[in-house]
């Protein structure tokens, strides 16, 4: 069996998804025609599990989709490359990349907006269990800001799947313990909850996650020291 009928058979049928009932057009501007569509996914490489396809197969089964629905259009595919630890989402990051108008308007009024307002950055306070981005309280879960803490008091060192779920979830029942892949979901969650800050959390692949930390990053220790200090 080849990677791609492998990956056919774990996924379902992108096309049984799609309504019965074509979308109404909607209205173009006069003197102009539609000729296509952008569809920009988000997906930094080192947010794929190791259990996930690989950017390149996704991108081959999104292009054979569109073949079976449309045997007329044309695809290109463009992978957005940005600077390490550009900060954001990943999809706004891409689409900035790509050169996306909406996007890039966007920014520009961002911009307006905080001239005159200096980044604080995020503030990690640790004894009021509380994470602080640009002054403004992040809406963490209970569980979320328990896996950010467990990162950052080992700052610096990478921490398998394995650990976090033996530490996190000891006292957790077999049914509730979660599986390394919700740990992944986990992460995700808590990156796209950091915003622009998300990149303070790193995964390793094939080991697991390391909070790094920058300079605009402050830490509100508790009393105690690091677990991992001796």
């Amino acid at each position: 069996m080849t990677t791609t009928q492998t990956l056919r058979s774990a996924r379902p049928d992108l096309t049984s998804l799609l309504p019965a009932q074509p979308a109404p057009e909607r209205n173009v501007p006069e003197g102009t025609e539609v000729r296509g569509f952008a569809l920009y996914v988000g997906l930094a490489d080192d947010k794929i599990a190791d259990t996930d396809p690989r950017l390149g197969a996704i991108v081959t089964q999104i292009k054979q989709l569109v073949a079976q629905l449309a045997p007329a259009a044309e695809t290109y595919a463009a992978v957005a490359l940005a600077p390490e630890g550009t900060g954001g989402r990943d999809v706004d990051v891409v689409r900035l990349a790509l050169g996306d108008p909406a996007a890039h308007a966007r920014q520009k009024q961002h911009d307006a907006a905080d001239q005159d307002r200096a980044a604080s950055g995020v503030v990690l306070d640790l004894s009021r269990k509380r994470v602080l981005l640009d002054n403004v309280a992040a809406a963490l879960t209970f569980r979320e800001f328990e896996l950010l803490q467990y990162l950052v008091l080992r700052e610096g060192r990478t921490v398998s799947r394995d650990e976090l779920i033996t530490a996190l979830w000891h006292d957790a029942s077999e049914e509730d313990t979660p599986s390394e892949r919700t740990i992944d979901v986990h992460i995700r969650r808590l990156r796209v909850k950091l915003a622009q800050y998300q990149d303070i959390v790193r995964t390793v692949r094939g080991t697991g996650y390391r909070f790094d930390r920058h300079a605009d990053v402050s830490i509100l220790h508790t009393a105690g020291p690091s677990p991992d200090v001796f």
